[in-house]
């Protein structure tokens, strides 16, 4: 990808932006859903967020992967959480949860 990582959650905050706008009645609930579900309660909202972010690296989803760890790292993740994160990722995805780890390294790189 040439664009970087910060360019790349841009994109991502426009492309959903858009899909608000074209689906309401879809996107607000889910928008609830996920306030509701990422608020802090028993687990922190950072924990949360890492958790979202590693699944992200596991089912091999990019947006997700830059949509969770940017919102981790506004909750105060650290890079060493962050790449814990990874590891249980890698853990749970075998050999292609190690390419999209490598690029959550890249983005954690880009968006810090």
């Amino acid at each position: 990808m040439s664009a970087t990582y910060k360019d790349h959650a841009a994109s991502i905050d426009k492309r959903v932006g858009a899909l608000f706008k074209a689906v309401p009645s879809v996107m607000t609930p889910y928008s609830q859903l996920v306030k509701a579900a990422s608020a802090d309660g028993a687990l922190a909202s950072k924990t949360k967020e890492l958790m979202a972010f590693s699944i992200s690296i596991a089912i091999r989803c990019e947006d997700c992967i830059v949509f969770h760890l940017r919102a981790a790292l506004n909750h105060g993740a650290s890079r060493d959480e962050v790449l814990e994160a990874v590891s249980v990722a890698i853990e749970m995805g075998g050999g292609p949860s190690v390419v999209y780890g490598s690029r959550a390294l890249q983005a954690l790189e880009d968006l810090t």
